[in-house]
């Protein structure tokens, strides 16, 4: 279950039984920071502990003029349990890197200020996150903010007079506020829904400050929503992408579902505010003309560089949280606003059947560049602002962000088989495309990756479904080998090729397995319609569609029919599930992590409420036919014709499916006398983000596999 716009959190993965710790990440020297590994590998093959020795790419910021970079990386210590955040700084053509970071401080999101003399960041040093200055070279480092709040992020004006200051503001009263005499209580009194939010207890609220900045100091602001309980920006994924300043420095446009409660928890309608700064005044974008007017997410507002249009992000329904998203604009003088990937000049056909990911201007204000998947793969985009389309890059891979370099394009890129790098290429279609980073090249000059190739096959209804098939490295088609059905969460994100720290099918690939990971119903890349069939029928062509990728490639010499797996996470734990009690014996193991059991139990433990009313159709005791079909494809439903081992995954922390689900599927294997284990995080959300939680993860993980379909 995740929302289509801005899920982009870090996941954390790793781990197999067998494997030594002393191929876990270490620095140079011990001084207490976790730096770029030095790591060894035996053997040629993906591990656990080389996953989680690779520097993770982040955030790229241009400099003004175009010749510098700044970019992030994040490195793990398995020894330690936690990681740390580093900017690094490059050229434009990717020469010239230096680690801007030196300490064991955490420092991230920069910006550059000052005309690019100066970079703005965020840093730890002072014993809370604020926001300091340095030089380019790293040197000059100076403390602009001094709050007593913690900062998680920063905008400054375009004249540099003012920043906007992301701080939490308590919403909620703690017992002891109430009773003084009880600070020691532990008790929540709860009077309405939403009162968590995905891993954690909602007693603040991120608020967006407006301060004044006067070249040498920030201070503290004053509250854009004072005296409100809204989120800006908004949970769970939200960051400073959610604001922004207008050309003149006047105004912020800002994305905000300014509901709470029983209302917030129904509904998924967020919207743009443009707040005027010197009026006080608010204006909701979103509901200017009726007849073009948008229910569902609305948000990542970008000015353009003109400053006379605004644009944004935006789904049309309310409660459907992955609803086609789509690359709205607005004339700011006449208020006109139109879908420009959807129908923006009345077509039949949508320019782009797709969701738009990441977005944004290109420098004349006369198109935009983004990022939006179709057939399993993330690519680059140019679209006018009347609709026209050009496809920018090509290739087996995902860009998972666009930004202007100047008058080049700055990339991030991933695939199945390479974690982020930073990639650059002229403004126009089908020129080169350059790497400008090899974080990982240390690591992967030592090990040998598995082929990754697209299979399509028919699905029951004569349709046509793609897949990525890969393959053991050294692969040899003359032997059999064990393979596995990847089940797809969301319900609706895509089987593109995306990285994975712990899904990671070439972590899968080295352990001797071959992996098919198809793109069934529900899943974007392949047109609206394709992607709306899975709701409200969970058990209908979704759960033929996977059925058909496996015995696809099950008719290849190369496959063992006797030693199937089926592994999923999220809406794939439920898959898992679900085939548990109608795979009619393809499957010798299945896996489990975080998938819900039991439906309508489901529908009343959610903190998202509006998931299950759209996905599901609404509650269980109400009388429609789509209900009914819902809530009949429960797997706990099907637990008489479980027959397979199991292995159910949970963090404790998960508060879109709860543990329980987990552990009644447990439960219910066990009384039934098949094979089960339960792996519980108690400190751990919808994913694992960890270090030694992650290295459990794996362990377990193969463990298993390997105990039921290696024998």
């Amino acid at each position: 279950m995740k929302r289509r716009n801005l899920i982009m959190a870090a996941m954390a993965m790793a781990g197999i039984a067998g494997i030594t710790m002393s191929q876990s990440c270490d620095c140079k020297k011990d001084d207490g920071i976790i730096g770029k590994s030095e790591i060894k590998i035996d053997g040629g093959l993906m591990t656990p502990e080389a996953l989680w020795a690779m520097g993770r790419i982040g955030e790229t910021t241009p400099s003004p003029d175009g010749t510098q970079v700044i970019y992030g990386v994040s490195y793990y210590s398995v020894e330690k349990n936690k990681s740390h955040h580093t900017l690094n700084i490059m050229d434009a053509d990717g020469n010239n890197k230096v680690l801007l970071t030196t300490t064991a401080d955490n420092e991230s999101g920069a910006a550059w200020i000052k005309g690019g003399a100066k970079i703005a960041f965020l840093s730890n040093a002072s014993g809370s996150s604020q926001v300091w200055e340095m030089n380019p070279d790293g040197s000059g480092r100076r403390q602009l903010t001094n709050d007593k709040s913690d900062i998680e992020g920063f905008l400054f004006s375009p004249d540099e007079k003012k920043a906007i200051l992301v701080k939490r503001i308590k919403i909620k009263p703690t017992t002891a506020d109430i009773y003084p005499d009880l600070p020691d209580a532990k008790g929540f009194v709860i009077d309405d829904l939403m009162y968590k939010h995905w891993d954690e207890w909602l007693t603040d609220a991120p608020h967006p400050f407006v301060a004044d900045f006067d070249g040498n100091s920030i201070n503290e602001g004053i509250d854009l929503l004072e005296g409100t309980a809204y989120d800006c920006p908004n949970r769970p994924f939200g960051g400073v992408e959610q604001l922004a300043w207008s050309n003149d420095s006047k105004k912020i446009a800002y994305a905000c579902n300014k509901k709470t409660g029983r209302d917030y928890t129904v509904s998924t309608d967020t919207d743009i505010y443009l707040y005027d700064t010197e009026s006080k005044e608010t204006e909701n974008l979103c509901k200017i003309d009726a007849a073009r007017s948008s229910h569902g997410y609305d948000t990542a507002p970008q000015f353009s560089p003109d400053g006379k249009t605004i644009a944004w992000l935006s789904m049309e329904h309310d409660g459907y949280e992955s609803d086609l998203n789509r690359l709205s604009i607005m004339n700011l003088e006449t208020r006109e606003r139109k879908y420009i990937t959807e129908h923006p000049n009345g077509e039949e056909k949508a320019v782009f059947d797709s969701n738009v990911d990441s977005y944004c201007w290109a420098p004349d204000g006369k198109s935009l560049y983004f990022t939006g998947t179709w057939h399993g793969t993330t690519q680059v985009y140019n679209i006018t602002t009347d609709g026209k389309l050009t496809r920018m890059t090509e290739g087996d891979h995902d860009y998972n962000s666009v930004a202007m370099m100047g008058n080049n394009l700055i990339m991030t890129r991933v695939s199945m088989s390479a974690p982020a790098d930073i990639y650059a290429m002229e403004a126009k279609s089908g020129a080169e495309v350059k790497q400008l980073t090899h974080e990982n090249k240390h690591i992967f000059d030592q090990i040998s990756t598995g082929k990754v190739e697209a299979r399509w096959c028919k699905t029951v209804d004569g349709k046509d479904l793609h897949s990525w098939v890969i393959y053991p490295p050294h692969f040899d088609p003359a032997k059999k080998y064990p393979t596995l059905l990847f089940c797809e969460g969301g319900p609706q994100s895509p089987v593109s090729q995306f990285w994975s720290y712990r899904w990671n099918f070439q972590m899968m690939a080295a352990n001797g397995y071959i992996i098919i990971a198809p793109n069934r119903r529900g899943l974007p890349g392949f047109g609206h319609a394709w992607n709306w069939e899975i709701s409200t029928n969970y058990g209908g062509n979704c759960m033929s569609d996977l059925l058909s990728a496996i015995d696809d490639i099950a008719k290849e010499p190369y496959v063992d029919t006797d030693r199937l797996g089926c592994v999923g996470a999220s809406f794939g734990g439920y898959s898992a599930m679900w085939l548990a009690g109608h795979h009619e014996k393809r499957f010798k193991a299945f896996i489990a992590h975080d998938g819900f059991f039991n439906m309508e139990q489901q529908y009343y433990e959610t903190e998202e409420s509006w998931f299950p009313n759209w996905d599901l159709g609404g509650a269980p005791y109400e009388d429609k036919e789509e209900v009914k079909r819902s809530y009949a494809n429960s797997p706990h439903k099907f637990v008489d014709k479980w027959d397979t081992p199991i292995l159910l995954i949970h963090g404790d922390r998960d508060y879109r499916i709860l543990s329980s689900q987990s552990m009644a599927a447990f439960n219910a294997a066990r009384l039934k006398g098949i094979p089960a284990q339960l792996l519980l995080f108690p400190d751990e959300n919808h994913w694992v983000l960890k270090p030694q939680n992650g290295i459990l993860w794996q362990r377990t993980f193969f463990a298993w596999l390997d105990k039921w379909l290696k024998k």
